[in-house]
């Protein structure tokens, strides 16, 4: 039978997210052992399966549509003007099962001679730490839910699987707001925080405006806010007249927009987490029908709503291992890619997340 056990984290850690399950065989998985991994996810947000490296791109396609079997479809529209596909490329043999890391690659199951590229703060945030400190400091790159935000709906689940991971050495994550912190950290972590912890700091006037509000993301949100720099935090955007036109966006159909509850309902344990993507968000639509459109007032009312949770005593820093696969709640956490690459480092991911059958529940 499989065991569960609490993830390890770091001493005073208030981390209250995440559990590790030993003894699961992923690649001929049993109704029983997967009503077992489901209560866990959806109790823990994340669960972690050591020792992965044999599985198949079709266990891990099939672990994921398990949580939501009417699902079929990658996360995203992979169209040629959707710019974050520069960082994922498909198995040949099952196309929901996406590559992602750093470095090149001679040959990986089935594709050849790739060029993969790790998102780096320099690219996005506005603040960027020196080429001298680059080894030894970093950010959180973008704090994000996997999703399109446009036409398909958030995903219920993602699993992550490492396949191959830099190691050696660790880098201090600065947060670079004023307030002092900074986070030690694995080198090329995944950091995740939970989306039910955030709604659990709010005052309660601030959890009733959750509650009772919805989140309007842009058209082709991702092409929208792209020229727009990220805070240092990678929790929010500057916002400068950075982003682009609607005029200068593919074309728009209006059905596809998506105006999404502020607050999701976990379909086991009816908690609530606070589920905003901060760098997309373009409009908040309020319970007495009023709008807020003012891009600033919306990107700093989320900021204050969101920032507490991303503090270092709140955030799991995973410290992979070939071999690892995270099972993470797309509907419970927020996470973002960390670290800072040098050029013969080679990180290998593989990643499958699958556009829901049906949009997320609000309260």
């Amino acid at each position: 039978m499989p065991s569960i056990q609490a993830l390890k984290h770091v001493p005073g850690s208030a981390v209250d997210f995440g559990v590790a399950i030993d003894n699961v065989d992923l690649e001929n998985l049993t109704d029983d052992d997967f009503a077992i991994v489901h209560d866990a996810l959806y109790h823990h947000h994340l669960v972690l399966f050591k020792n992965q490296k044999d599985l198949s791109p079709k266990a891990q396609y099939e672990l994921t549509k398990r949580f939501d079997p009417a699902s079929e479809k990658y996360g995203h529209d992979k169209t040629a003007d959707n710019s974050i596909h520069e960082y994922f490329m498909g198995v040949p043999d099952q196309p929901q099962v996406q590559i992602k890391g750093h470095g090149f690659i001679k040959s990986f199951m089935g594709l050849q001679d790739i060029k993969l590229w790790h998102p780096h703060h320099s690219r996005t945030h506005r603040e960027v730490i020196s080429e001298e400190q680059g080894d030894a400091y970093t950010r959180f790159n973008r704090w994000h839910i996997d999703a399109a935000l446009y036409g398909l709906n958030p995903p219920k689940v993602t699993t992550l699987m490492a396949v191959q991971v830099p190691k050696g050495r660790r880098q201090t994550i600065l947060y670079g707001d004023g307030s002092g912190e900074e986070l030690d950290a694995p080198l090329a972590t995944t950091a995740f925080i939970s989306g039910q912890k955030m709604f659990n700091m709010l005052s309660p006037e601030d959890q009733e405006f959750i509650r009772t509000s919805k989140a309007e993301y842009a058209p082709h949100p991702y092409n929208w806010v792209k020229p727009a720099k990220m805070h240092p935090t990678g929790l929010s955007v500057y916002t400068e007249g950075r982003e682009k036109l609607e005029s200068e966006l593919p074309p728009i159909d209006p059905s596809k927009i998506q105006i999404l509850p502020m607050a999701w309902k976990n379909p086991v344990t009816g908690n609530l987490s606070l589920q905003v993507h901060p760098a997309p968000i373009r409009k908040i639509h309020c319970a007495d029908g009023s709008i807020i459109d003012n891009l600033k007032e919306v990107r700093d009312l989320m900021y204050r709503l969101q920032r507490p949770a991303i503090s270092p005593q709140y955030v799991y820093a995973h410290d992979w291992e070939e071999g690892d696969m995270v099972l993470f709640n797309n509907h419970g956490l927020l996470h973002t890619v960390v670290g800072s690459l040098k050029p013969d480092d080679i990180r290998v991911f593989r990643q499958c997340n699958l556009a829901a059958s049906e949009p997320p529940e609000g309260p």
